[in-house]
């Protein structure tokens, strides 16, 4: 499968807001560091479907902690 060039931007913005080292993503992920650095330096875009697989559901996962974690507060006052 083929990660897109806005699927690797999203990626390397969500760990660079979190922080995150090479080896951090990999806990995070469960993906190697060696396969995230091909990706994020030397353009590897071609990569399995347990990969692929696994990068999305972490992108995934990430947005749903940030739109959740709104406090409620701002919640009720975006609504009024």
């Amino acid at each position: 499968m083929k990660l897109t060039e806005n699927q690797v931007i999203a990626i390397k913005r969500k760990r660079g807001e979190l922080d995150m080292s090479i080896r951090g993503l990999e806990k995070a992920t469960g993906v190697s560091r060696w396969t995230l650095i091909d990706i994020f330096k030397h353009d590897h875009r071609n990569v399995n479907s347990k990969t692929f697989k696994k990068l999305n559901d972490w992108l995934i996962n990430q947005y749903e902690i940030a739109t959740h974690s709104v406090h409620p507060t701002k919640a009720v006052a975006n609504h009024d």
